[in-house]
């Protein structure tokens, strides 16, 4: 449970004040957009803005096509994880609801800051939907950190398959830290949460994590989205013309999908061009080519979650629409 969940819950249950979370959140949001937008300048500062250009230039039909196909999958493969672990929490949803609502968050993550607004949204939504925002908010935290464990295992893993030497020093410094950082986050919020908050978060591990009938459905959702996440990234590269071999871009691909995870981008926009830069320029590809890559991968990304943009229309439209509460004849 992530503080936003932990803030929520202290709220509905009145231990604590308006003022001080408020502004906490401010800072932290502030602080993430910050950070992005520091990335994004100091790129254009090295490179220039010619990646940028070419990045959205090199963006084809066929490429925007199979972006679309790839992540219809991708997006059944998440929608049925979360539909899993709700399902075990006690608020299940049909998965047509499951996808529709994944569309949505992925739209709004991708065109809004800080890269998690969609999954409020859609905790949010289902919560009201089913009368249990608590749980709601505890299936799409779990749903999201089960999906990004699964990847950072993967991207480790083929580091090391691959003998990269260069990266995986880094790549485990990174996964140490961020186990490390983890624990020592659940050690100070376990001292400061009730004991029965602290229950339902073993009950959740346990009962709709990392139970027998339900682990093995997540990881191979997991490593479905994720492979499609990175075979979207292959159709990157080839738009721009580079020829690298797979062997050479797959490893690449779970690096720079893995750094643009972390929630300090602007839409999307920042750790994911920095990190494409690094690892490219590490392998002698070029900075300017990891830049341009990441630039085409987020433009098909972009496009890809368009179908969240139709769901959120159709859905605006509905609850605009009158109800028609009298019939054609009631008032003649």
């Amino acid at each position: 449970m992530n503080q936003r969940q932990v803030t929520a819950v202290l709220l509905a249950r009145g231990t604590t004040t308006r003022s001080e979370p408020a502004i906490s959140r401010s800072i932290w949001t502030w602080a993430r957009l910050a950070g992005g937008a520091a990335i994004l300048a100091v790129l254009v500062w090295r490179v220039g803005t010619g990646p940028l250009v070419d990045g959205l230039r090199l963006t084809t039909g066929w490429s925007l096509a199979a972006a679309l196909a790839i992540t219809s999958l991708t997006t059944l493969c998440c929608a049925w994880r979360w539909r899993i672990i709700a399902g075990r929490l006690g608020v299940e949803m049909p998965l047509r609801t499951a996808v529709a609502a994944y569309y949505r968050s992925q739209f709004l993550n991708a065109t809004l800051p800080g890269g998690v607004i969609g999954d409020v949204h859609r905790a949010v939504r289902h919560g009201r939907e089913v009368g249990d925002l608590g749980r709601s908010l505890r299936a799409v935290a779990w749903e999201r950190a089960s999906g990004f464990t699964v990847q950072i295992v993967l991207t480790v893993g083929v580091l090391f398959l691959l003998s990269w030497p260069a990266f995986v020093p880094p790549a485990a410094v990174t996964v140490v830290a961020g186990v490390a950082l983890i624990a020592v986050l659940l050690y100070l919020k376990g001292r400061r949460l009730s004991s029965r908050i602290g229950r339902a978060l073993t009950s959740d591990l346990r009962d709709a994590v990392l139970a027998p009938r339900v682990w093995p459905g997540i990881l191979l959702a997991s490593t479905v989205a994720v492979l499609g996440h990175a075979a979207v990234f292959l159709i990157a590269v080839r738009a721009t013309g580079a020829d690298v071999s797979p062997a050479r871009l797959l490893p690449l691909a779970l690096l720079v999908l893995t750094a643009s995870a972390a929630p300090t981008n602007i839409a999307g926009w920042g750790p994911r061009e920095g990190a494409a830069a690094w690892a490219f320029s590490s392998l002698g590809l070029g900075a300017t080519l990891g830049v341009t890559v990441a630039v085409v991968y987020g433009m098909l990304a972009l496009v890809a979650t368009l179908p969240g943009a139709v769901v959120l229309l159709v859905a605006r439209q509905t609850r605009q629409m009158p109800p028609n509460s009298e019939s054609p004849g009631a008032s003649q």
